[in-house]
């Protein structure tokens, strides 16, 4: 069986994705361009999305400190 990649993920390039909470205290995950996102409880589950969505690169994935919203 073959693996199944992500369909925002693309072979070649791994996207930068942010990370952190927006004024509500739920955490965001925002592909740079607006590839992809969500809104998560906790951080673990917004790592394992990130994580999942470009590809498994832990090195492009950044966490914010400032807020961060879906919609920017």
């Amino acid at each position: 069986m073959k693996p199944v990649e992500p369909p925002s993920c693309s072979s070649a390039v791994a996207n930068v994705v942010l990370i952190g909470r927006n004024r509500r205290g739920s955490w965001i995950v925002r592909e740079q361009n607006g590839l992809f996102g969500g809104l998560f409880v906790n951080r673990a589950e917004a790592v394992k999305y990130a994580l999942f969505e470009n590809g498994r690169h832990p090195e492009t994935i950044i966490e914010l400190s400032s807020e961060i919203e879906l919609d920017a």
